[in-house]
């Protein structure tokens, strides 16, 4: 897949504290959070397969963009 262990865990954290930010510390217990990631080669962007290595390569550029 193309996001780390940590990186799904903060995905998750992140998500659920927004909708808690949004709808309150109520929905916490019930916010459920899934992770779908789609097999390398079968997702594409304009109209070109992507690998997981080229999504690395796109996060490295935004990073050091930043």
């Amino acid at each position: 897949g193309v996001f780390s262990k940590e990186q799904k865990q903060d995905i998750i954290t992140r998500i659920t504290d927004t909708m808690v930010a949004i709808e309150g510390e109520a929905l916490r217990g019930v916010t459920w959070v899934r992770i779908v990631e789609v097999n390398e080669g079968e997702w594409a962007i304009g109209g070109q397969p992507l690998t997981a290595a080229m999504v690395h390569q796109m996060q490295g550029a935004a990073a050091q963009a930043a």
